[in-house]
């Protein structure tokens, strides 16, 4: 399986485990939503029967006669009810239907019963289904042949001249009945219902689709992770096979001279010393490049005088910049700069810096490294007037072995596998930089040169 299908295999998994997840995180939402706006609807529903029953209950017992067959005073209370048994020719007025408490008539009906469950009066658009006698259960909810859902409250009535009764059974006047119509309510139900079934597949959908993104822009820091790591192998292996083919081929050079013949024997073995150094050079960068991005071995940060820095490593390299006819200077000054950080590690960092400055400055051209102070920062610039380097260049010349195509410049001298390097300086320098959180900057032109800065707090 090659690496492409391998990270693919990844990004379904994880957008897939991603979707279920969020897929069952907003089903339960859903569905615990539902079920609240339910549950409230009911409940504000059932509120409202109880507040308009207690509303009747109050404003009819006084009202109530004593005797068994309350016909006559039933419809002096209740002008627009039905009696049970009488030709029901109700014709309500307006203020007539506020005094008993229900204006809507079409969603609520009321039912009289006596204290023995005998249906007395009854709104006109009751149920034609319902029993005459009585339920006498607080709630009850039934379904009609047409498929319409009632829900009904039943409560008790006294007469005014039986409330001294103590016993309830004995003093109660008969029983009130208020139902309504759950045909808008159901309504309602089925709407909600029907936004959850179209919402929910879309809301999945969408899920889906940003966990595909998600997983890619999750995968993608891995798999250019992993690209770099393969790139690094194949240059690492390209570096190191190179020297070890020309040490290979030397040694079997020299045992294949006469060893009466020293002088020849003397070069070559110069040359395997040379290509040692080189190995062993490029081993100890791959090293201290890989305890920099690892942080093995870190050693708490001490103060560094920036001044004697600069200073040192500008008599270090000013015998090889004189032996390239480059002239070397430096811009230090009088006070002395401090910044907390690894000795070692910024000497490393600067000393390549100029070392690339000098390697890439013609012969006649200047390198100056200057120290500035800021208010809360030191910066170290190191400028050259040599070849410069293209904007497409400036944005990798600090990956590892990356080198300049020195044909695309005129032929000028630049880092190349020819002139030697190992190709991990600038990488170095800026995990250093990234280890002591400061920035490192290029600025450059072809054919005028570059400035190379380095920020730090």
């Amino acid at each position: 399986m090659n690496s492409y299908s391998l990270f693919r295999r990844s990004r379904l998994r994880l957008a897939l485990w991603y979707a279920g997840v969020m897929g069952v995180i907003l089903s339960v939402s859903g569905l615990g939503m539902y079920r609240a706006m339910v549950q409230t609807k009911w409940a504000g529903m059932e509120r409202e029967i109880e507040s308009i029953a207690g509303t009747l209950h109050d404003s009819v017992e006084p009202l109530l006669p004593p005797s068994e067959e309350p016909t006559a005073v039933l419809q002096q209370i209740f002008p627009d009810l039905c009696v049970s048994g009488q030709p029901c020719k109700a014709t309500p007025t307006l203020i007539q239907r506020h005094t008993i408490g229900i204006s809507d008539r079409t969603t609520y009906y009321i039912r009289l019963f006596n204290h023995q469950g005998k249906l007395l009066a009854f709104s006109p658009n009751q149920p034609l289904s319902l029993p005459p006698t009585l339920n006498s259960n607080s709630w009850q909810t039934f379904r009609t042949a047409k498929g319409i859902r009632y829900h009904q409250f039943t409560t008790i009535l006294h007469s005014a001249n039986t409330h001294h009764l103590a016993n309830e059974a004995n003093s109660s006047w008969g029983y009130l009945q208020i139902g309504r119509t759950l045909e808008h309510f159901d309504g309602e139900i089925r709407r909600i219902q029907w936004i959850m079934a179209i919402g929910l597949p879309i809301a999945l959908s969408l899920v889906a689709t940003s966990s595909w993104w998600l997983s890619g822009l999750a995968m993608q820091p891995i798999y250019q992770s992993y690209q770099q790591q393969q790139q690094f192998t194949a240059n690492a292996a390209h570096e190191l096979r190179s020297p070890l083919a020309s040490l290979l081929a030397t040694v079997e050079a020299i045992l294949r001279i006469p060893q009466s013949n020293q002088q020849d024997i003397q070069i070559m073995l110069h040359t395997v010393e040379r290509q040692g150094r080189r190995l062993s050079h490029l081993i100890a960068d791959l090293l201290l490049l890989t305890s920099l991005e690892q942080n093995s071995g870190a050693k708490p940060f001490q103060p560094c005088c920036l001044n004697d820095l600069v200073s040192d490593l500008t008599e270090e390299f000013l015998e090889l910049a004189t032996a390239a006819d480059i002239n070397l200077k430096s811009q230090i000054p009088t006070c002395e700069v401090y910044t907390l950080g690894n000795e070692s590690q910024l000497y490393r960092l600067v000393s390549n810096l100029i070392a690339n400055a000098i390697q890439y400055t013609p012969r006649g051209g200047y390198v100056t490294v200057s120290l500035i102070k800021g208010d809360y920062t030191a910066v170290i610039a190191v400028k050259d007037t040599g070849v410069g380097i293209g904007l497409a260049d400036q944005k990798r010349i600090f990956d590892r072995f990356y080198r300049v195509d020195g044909d695309a410049y005129g032929g000028l001298r630049l880092r190349s596998r020819k002139n030697g390097g190992t190709g991990l300086g600038l990488a170095i320098a800026v995990a250093i930089a990234q280890k002591h959180q400061a920035s490192l900057k290029v600025e450059s032109q072809v054919g005028k040169g570059s400035i190379f800065t380095l920020e730090v707090k």
